[in-house]
């Protein structure tokens, strides 16, 4: 039956529509949960998408729930000085998305999208757990400690070790599970169909609407008990929050569909360099016809269920699609040896790969800014004036102006500026996505001049001779609230740009493998910011100054470290803008069979 039902979806597939029995199937080769071909009325769309939202919103909520105040929960709890907590908190954050990578591979080659999720979003709710529990059991001692005034006592190897196994288990949970569960989503929606299409281009805007959500709870309700010290109150919030969040992924299990595993990408993209060195000394003069592909319903779902059309550049690989006579020999046995000979589409993969890499590079050194505000940011905070009218703001509880500003700008960018956009283009098309990153640049190298300058004035007004200097200066925290709201202006251009550049350019087979590039430079730009603040605090220390960052913000000179991420994102905007213009294009074939789907934003300017 299901066979049958395969054979009517494939012919139907060559007439431009799919059918199973009476009902229409999705033209992208998605199926539901039994592997049957997905039947557009009763699965995906905004039905599993809404889920899949509402699921990201309350796993950030729990992520958040420990990242916000991470830093002053290693400061005030774990007796840590702000270097040393800064640091730790930019290297944790950037494991959760270097475990994007393992996520993406597992997902991409073995278990799927739907599986992947499952398993990572359980490890996480294991590591919320037990780290609630080491928290309330051997943490807080002596009791009541935690807040700014009482900072706990020291701990043992063994709760110190527990607390590092907990947090890693977090990292390893959401970073497993973050870079599959986007993708997860707009597989909901076929991009073949027109109208499903435009929903899966709105779905990213929305998933990182929700993902802001999300964390605005954490920001604020959780951030203000835990910043009172009330520290197992939040991290048991989080924990429930992402218990909810796993249950009501599962109950969607009926509605979801899937994109089968394509096998391990390592080895094709090995192949297409083992089988073009083979035949380094052939002419390459072929015509683009000549070059090897399978023909029809052929085609190896190795590399997706479409065909990727050929591209000038890196022409050596093209060495791997030239069919030799020793080819010809193979072929006319049925068979072939990858490792010999590969299809055009596998060769493009690989070429789709090292295309995307210089823009992902750029990328990182925005990750340097982003992550300030779980760190810096707060530290700069914690150094002001954190009362209203006798209210104690938490200084982790500014970046809510981040939050609204991003839910600000997506409502902006999609309702006004795009819009406004498409209207002076010829094709009547918004800005690409090269160039809205290349805005998102512009307007963080802006935050962090504004932070700079708020840190100019803060330590003007500040009181350096001072055993615990939080909330030493006279200037109110709420003039850091520029510097947010710019952030969260950058994202929306950025990440979202980001999330929808990625997945749209990376080969059927490597669509995880797209929104990990994008998690995996977040991940990295912690790491370089970490390495920044130890090289920076390594040079500018000397004998009469204790360096740009101290314990004692107010004897440094946070506001030039701020300046000099300014001038590095600067120089990583002009090299951006090289690589943007030299980006190709990725093209692929429809599913029927004449009908081409190829991105020509190359073609529109892209910077």
């Amino acid at each position: 039956m299901i066979m049958a039902c395969l054979n009517v979806c494939n012919k139907g597939a060559v007439e431009g529509k799919v059918k199973r029995g009476q009902e229409v199937c999705t033209l992208d080769g998605t199926v539901d949960r039994h592997g049957r071909p997905a039947v557009r009325e009763r699965t995906g769309t905004w039905v599993a998408g809404s889920l899949i939202l509402v699921n990201q919103g309350l796993a950030t909520l729990a992520f958040f729930g420990v990242g916000v105040n991470l830093v002053l929960f290693l400061t005030r709890v774990l007796d840590q000085d702000n270097a040393d907590a800064a640091n730790n908190v930019s290297k944790w954050t950037g494991t959760v998305y270097l475990f994007s990578l393992v996520g993406a591979f597992l997902s991409d080659s073995y278990l799927g999208r739907y599986k992947t999720c499952v398993i990572f979003q359980t490890i996480f709710v294991l590591g919320l757990v037990s780290l609630s529990l080491s928290t309330y059991l051997f943490l807080l001692k002596p009791s009541g400690c935690g807040n700014e005034q009482s900072p706990c006592g020291s701990h043992s190897g063994f709760h110190m070790a527990l607390f590092y196994l907990s947090i890693y288990l977090i990292a390893l949970g959401n970073g497993g599970y973050q870079p599959n569960i986007a993708t997860f989503g707009a597989d909901q929606f076929d991009e073949e169909d027109p109208n499903e299409g435009n929903s899966k281009i709105a779905f990213f805007s929305y998933f990182y609407l929700a993902l802001n959500l999300g964390s605005l709870f954490s920001n604020t309700v959780l951030g203000y008990f835990e910043d009172e010290g009330i520290w197992a109150l939040g991290f048991w919030a989080s924990a429930g929050s992402a218990t909810l969040a796993l249950v009501l992924f599962l109950s969607g299990t009926p509605w979801y569909r899937h994109f089968k595993p394509r096998g391990n990408p390592l080895s094709r993209c090995c192949q297409v360099v083992v089988a073009a060195t083979r035949k380094w000394k052939v002419d390459l003069t072929p015509r683009e016809e000549d070059l090897f592909e399978l023909e029809g319903n052929d085609q190896s779902s190795k590399n997706g269920d479409r065909k990727i059309l050929h591209t000038q550049g890196f022409k050596f690989l093209d060495r791997a699609a030239i069919i030799t006579s020793e080819n010809i020999h193979q072929m006319d046995k049925e068979t072939y040896n990858p490792w010999y000979l590969c299809t055009v589409s596998q060769v493009e993969e690989l070429k789709c790969v090292l295309r995307l890499l210089p823009i992902w590079l750029c990328t990182i050194l925005y990750s340097v800014v982003f992550t300030q505000m779980a760190s810096l940011f707060v530290e700069q905070g914690a150094a002001m004036k954190t009362t209203l009218s006798g209210f104690h703001v938490p200084p982790a509880s500014m970046s809510s102006f981040d939050i609204l500003s991003v839910a600000a700008f997506i409502f902006i960018y999609r309702r006004v500026l795009e819009p406004l956009f498409a209207m002076r283009k010829r094709n009547g098309k918004g800005l690409t996505e090269l160039q809205r990153m290349g805005i998102g640049l512009v307007i963080a190298i802006l935050a962090m001049v504004a932070a700079g300058v708020v840190e100019c004035f803060r330590l003007n007004n500040a009181t350096t001779d001072c055993s615990n200097c939080e909330g030493s200066s006279s200037m109110s925290i709420f003039w850091q609230t520029p510097q947010y709201v710019l952030v969260g202006a950058s994202e929306v251009f950025m990440y979202v740009g980001q999330l929808e550049f990625f997945n749209g350019q990376a080969p059927d087979g490597l669509k995880s493998f797209g929104s990990a590039l994008c998690m995996t430079s977040i991940s990295l730009g912690n790491y370089v910011s970490s390495l920044l603040v130890t090289i920076v605090m390594k040079i500018s220390t000397r004998d009469d100054m204790p360096g740009w960052i101290p314990g004692n913000l107010n004897r440094g000179h946070l506001d030039l470290f701020f300046f000099l991420l300014a001038a590095l994102t600067t120089a990583d905007l002009m090299i951006y803008i090289v690589c943007a213009k030299w980006y190709k294009y990725i093209k692929f074939e429809g599913k029927n069979g004449d009908n081409i789907k190829a991105y020509k934003q190359a073609e529109l300017g892209v910077v």
